[in-house]
């Protein structure tokens, strides 16, 4: 996957490029972006797996993490993730 730092942002972003990938390694490249985001930041992640539509979103409502956004823009799905404040 193709990791992207903008730093130029003022609240952090991380984008993660799974394209391409399917179940699991969506959610598993979710997960390890995760573990090295700061509270608050934000971890935008683009896939074209259908399946990370369901998966993405059942790992944020079990793992406590803020799934902000979710959309598909074409044959792309794109969701913004955060950890929220104390997480």
């Amino acid at each position: 996957p193709t990791v992207i730092n903008s730093s130029d942002c003022p609240m952090s972003k991380i984008v993660v490029d799974v394209t391409g990938l399917h179940c699991p390694l969506p959610v598993l490249h979710t997960r390890k972006a995760l573990q090295t985001l700061a509270p608050g930041a934000i971890l935008e992640i683009h896939a074209t797996d259908s399946a990370s539509v369901r998966d993405i979103s059942l790992y944020c409502r079990n793992n406590g993490i803020d799934l902000l956004t979710q959309r598909e823009e074409n044959g792309v799905y794109i969701f913004e993730l955060s950890k929220g404040g104390g997480k």
